[in-house]
C-alpha cells in the first residue's frame, strides 16, 4: 500500500522552503498532494488559480506531486484523497506548539497522523508574508521562491 501525505497551507507564494519540505518528505511517503487551503479570511496576494499553476509548474515531471485545493477540514481533505498523513514544517519553538496542537486533535478526530519536519536552518528566514511583502514592495524574490516560479510571478514595480 502507497503512503500518501497532505501538504497543507495557503502556499501565497510557495516558498524554497515549501519545496525542501516537500522534497525530503518524499523520501519518507510515495506520494504527497499539496493541499491550498481556500480562507476568505485570508487577503491574498495570488489568485487561488494562479497559486495552483506555479506549484503544478515546479512538479510537472514528478508524478508523486500532485496539487488539491480544499475548504473544510484539513483531515477531511486527507481523506478524500487517501491520504494517512498530514505533513507539515516547522521553523521555531513557535510554531512547534501550534503544530502539536493541531496535529493532536486531528489524530483524535481522524486517526490520522501528522509528522513536522523542520525547516532546513539556511531557510528559517524565509516564509509566505514575508515574500509577500517583498512582492508588495517590488523586490525581487527570485532568491526565496523555486526558479520554475520566477517567471509566473507579475513584476510589480
Amino acid at each position: 500500500m502507497k503512503k500518501k501525505a497532505i501538504f497543507p497551507g495557503t502556499f501565497d507564494p510557495f516558498t524554497i522552503g515549501h519545496y525542501s519540505l516537500v522534497r525530503r518528505s518524499l523520501e519518507l511517503v510515495d506520494e504527497i498532494v499539496i493541499a491550498i487551503g481556500k480562507n476568505d479570511a485570508k487577503t491574498s496576494f495570488f489568485t487561488l488559480e494562479h497559486r495552483i499553476d506555479m506549484i503544478k509548474s515546479i512538479y510537472k515531471d514528478d508524478k508523486r506531486v500532485s496539487v488539491g485545493t480544499y475548504d473544510s477540514l484539513t483531515v477531511d481533505f486527507a481523506k478524500t484523497v487517501d491520504a494517512s498523513f498530514i505533513m507539515r514544517g516547522i521553523r521555531s519553538v513557535n510554531d512547534f506548539e501550534y503544530e502539536k496542537t493541531i496535529a493532536d486533535m486531528n489524530r483524535k478526530i481522524s486517526g490520522i497522523e501528522t509528522f513536522i519536519l523542520f525547516t532546513e536552518p539556511e531557510l528559517t528566514h524565509i516564509s509566505s508574508t514575508i515574500v509577500r511583502e517583498l512582492l508588495r514592495y517590488g523586490h525581487d524574490v527570485s532568491e526565496f521562491v523555486p526558479k520554475e516560479m520566477v517567471l509566473n510571478i507579475p513584476d510589480r514595480k
